[in-house]
């Protein structure tokens, strides 16, 4: 398993971290299997969505937000349980299958780390596993 940090920059925010994800894969040496992207934090997560158009990231964080809308008389003291909701919705792990040493994603599909409680330093961890 490998790993990279992620620094993020404000509460809520989705960051490109795709080309990190495949400088793992490239450097495991795995031609044909799978990727697994963790994000081992209780407020952030992972996904795979559109790349192309950033508008779409800040759609999802807007429409994230007033889904689990920040303070909304949560019971956790820490005031950051939307964070903890949010991290829930997405996941924490997403698995990519590897073609020819490259993410097998879609043209415009790019993965993105989910911060939902930052600024924050993170870790993103990347398990290559060959098929």
């Amino acid at each position: 398993m490998t790993s990279f940090d992620v620094t993020t920059h404000v509460r809520t925010e989705l960051i490109d971290i795709t080309s990190k994800v495949q400088d793992a894969v490239a450097h495991s040496g795995v031609s044909s299997g799978i990727c697994f992207v963790n994000v081992p934090h209780t407020t952030a997560a992972v996904t795979v969505n559109e790349s192309y158009d950033s508008d779409v990231a800040g759609d999802i964080t807007a429409t994230l937000s007033k889904l689990v809308p920040h303070r909304a008389g949560y019971a956790h003291a820490e005031g950051n349980s939307d964070a903890h909701i949010k991290a829930v919705l997405v996941g924490c792990c997403q698995p990519i299958p590897v073609e020819d040493s490259r993410l097998a994603l879609g043209q415009w599909q790019g993965v993105f780390f989910c911060e939902f409680d930052g600024p924050r330093q993170r870790r993103v961890q990347v398990q290559i596993l060959k098929s």
